[in-house]
């Protein structure tokens, strides 16, 4: 059901589910004006994703959307995250929504937070078939290039491949491996979607390892 008078902001990693999730509300009528994005302050990555804050900010752009942009620090992430829904709160945003699958224990944290709010929460892929939900983002156009690996549960050779049918085939075939990578086996950032105004095409200049997971580098400018 749309609320298209009420803005709207999604939970942004800069990733495919998240972009999904974007495309999904909007499918339903929603407004989005905004962006929202922890990253962590002591090195300026997305966490897991090892993505630079920079780059989030380039997709927002891209997507023509309000960036809303928290380091995570001392404070903790709680901490940073309600300074992310306050900061959204005064720019008029009454609905959230997120990317989440089918992970209940991270679903249920960011719903408490968000409801107590006062947003409304919306998860517009939860409890979908991750292969399909994977598969819907490739064929809606989307491409997005593997950029972090969990060396535990993922494959260090996915690193700067683009998400494609061969390689959902390949993930799909390794025991374990979630599809769609909501386990954190992999993580991606978004190169061109529907909503994109113009491609980001971003280079890397090595890998790093940092808390368990090899990444990719975003080379500088």
């Amino acid at each position: 059901m749309g609320s298209g008078g009420i803005p709207a902001a999604v939970a942004w990693s800069g990733g495919k589910d998240s972009t999904l999730a974007l495309l999904r509300v909007r499918d339903r009528g929603l407004r989005v004006t905004h962006l929202f994005n922890l990253y962590e302050g002591s090195t300026g990555l997305v966490r897991f994703h090892g993505v630079p804050a920079r780059w989030i900010a380039r997709q927002a752009e891209a997507l023509g959307l309000e960036l809303v942009q928290e380091g995570v620090d001392e404070r903790g992430f709680a901490a940073a995250f309600q300074v992310a829904l306050d900061r959204l709160k005064r720019a008029g945003v009454g609905i959230t929504a997120f990317g989440n699958i089918h992970l209940r224990d991270v679903s249920d944290w960011y719903r408490m937070h968000t409801t107590k709010a006062g947003f409304r929460h919306e998860e517009p892929l939860w409890d979908e078939d991750p292969g399909a939900l994977a598969r819907e983002f490739l064929e809606r156009g989307g491409r997005t290039v593997i950029t972090s690996v969990n060396l535990e549960l993922g494959d260090p050779a996915w690193l700067g491949r683009e998400l494609d049918g061969a390689l959902l085939a390949e993930l799909a075939d390794r025991k374990g491996v979630d599809v769609a990578g909501e386990r954190g086996e992999y993580h991606s950032f978004v190169l061109d979607a529907p909503g994109f105004a113009y491609s980001l095409e971003p280079r890397f200049a090595c890998e790093r390892e940092l808390d368990g997971h090899r990444f990719l580098e975003f080379a500088r400018p």
